[in-house]
């Protein structure tokens, strides 16, 4: 028998991850979507697929059957995705593990509660995948490296080996991260960078090799 899921929020992410949980569904009916959830009340009554938004956060106690995926966040706001998820103030249990069907893991990789694999997401031999996390499509994680919780990896990221990710980063799309390196709590890697040198926690850094831009900003 299916799941009941609800996605929150309706943004690009949730719409995502609703796309992931349709292909999943694909090989067997493992969800049943019953509605995304928004804070924003004027996002109510509006679908995607004939799937709604049922309304704000009171709609997980109403459906307390269901599990949840919560995937909040853009480069912009990204610091506040621990705030956000934490704030619903939900049991750990109820938070879902969506990972697409083409997504390859290593059988010896761990991947936290309610974090979003995408198509094909490449995941290597002893790594480890925080919790709330969101790994975009074609993005490779490689051999024992950590990625910490709240993080977001864009899309055709190239993680090497024992690489180790802070907690509640962002790695902008097209990024290259060389073996070793190791990334602050709260950084902010921008789109195409190269990063062959540590980055400090609560910065901003971007380029070929990448550099210091300014410090994040909460």
């Amino acid at each position: 028998m299916s799941k009941k899921i609800l996605i929150f929020p309706f943004g690009g992410n949730a719409q995502e991850a609703f796309w992931t949980i349709l292909d999943i569904n694909k090989n067997k009916q493992e969800w049943d979507v019953i509605g995304f959830i928004d804070d924003n009340l004027e996002h109510k009554g509006k679908n995607l697929m004939g799937v709604s938004v049922l309304g704000g956060r009171e709609v997980m106690g109403q459906h307390p059957e269901a599990f949840v995926i919560a995937v909040p966040g853009n480069p912009d706001e990204y610091l506040k995705r621990e705030q956000i998820i934490e704030g619903l103030k939900l049991d750990k249990k109820r938070f879902a593990t969506i990972i697409h069907p083409t997504a390859v893991v290593s059988p010896d990789a761990v991947i936290g509660a309610n974090t979003l694999l995408m198509a094909h997401v490449v995941v290597s031999r002893g790594v480890s995948v925080g919790e709330h996390c969101i790994v975009l499509p074609n993005t490779v994680i490689s051999h024992h490296s950590v990625v910490g919780d709240y993080c977001c990896l864009g899309s055709n990221v190239s993680v090497s080996g024992s690489v180790k990710v802070g907690t509640n980063c962002y790695i902008g799309s097209g990024t290259s991260i060389r073996d070793k390196i190791t990334i602050g709590e709260k950084s902010l890697v921008g789109l195409g960078s190269n990063v062959i040198e540590d980055v400090a926690q609560g910065v901003v850094v971007a380029g070929n090799p990448a550099k210091l831009i300014r410090k994040a900003q909460e």
